[in-house]
């Protein structure tokens, strides 16, 4: 379901103090949200925010005309007019590597024996390699990559080391 509304705010940011109205405001638009969606969860999107906090706290908009979308038990509160947002899609390694499982949890569900489940694995194992042909070698990190990684962040903790109470004991006393 979507719905488009016209807030009012003036009338609910006149009652708190100044350096309060913009976040006053943002819980007026899911106040009304909620009454009028007869909802418990409000969403408020990312241009919408911008709007109302975009003269700082001190001076909100007087109204704001919102796009209202429904989903189950949650409501999406956007400007009227904002760009949408494209959805992210999952990575295609993902999803294979996941049709993949639900293949060979079948396989197993059907009882097979130990030969057939290694075959099952050496087509994952294959599967897996013809995904990762694909990703440019560049982004696919390797063991020697993040030993390096794990190498500077050692260094880094080491370089980072705080005296104990007993050091700076023995400082004090030497010096």
């Amino acid at each position: 379901m979507e719905r488009n509304y016209n807030i009012p705010l003036r009338k609910e940011f006149s009652k708190v103090p100044r350096y309060k109205k913009s976040s006053k405001s943002i819980r007026a638009i899911k106040e009304f949200i909620i009454k009028h969606m007869k909802v418990d969860e409000v969403v408020i999107g990312k241009y919408l925010n911008q709007e109302v906090w975009k003269n700082g706290p001190k001076n909100p908009p007087s109204k704001v005309s919102v796009k209202a979308v429904k989903e189950d038990n949650k409501v999406k509160v956007e400007l009227i007019g904002a760009p949408e947002e494209p959805v992210k899609e999952e990575p295609q390694k993902k999803k294979v590597k996941e049709e993949v499982k639900e293949e060979i949890e079948e396989e197993l569900e059907t009882s097979m024996d130990k030969k057939t489940a290694e075959k099952v694995a050496e087509e994952v194992v294959e599967q897996t390699k013809e995904i990762t042909k694909d990703i440019p070698k560049e982004k696919i990190p390797t063991a020697k990559d993040l030993a390096e990684k794990k190498e500077t962040k050692v260094k880094k903790a080491k370089a980072k080391k705080v005296p104990t109470t007993k050091e700076l004991k023995n400082k004090k006393t030497t010096s």
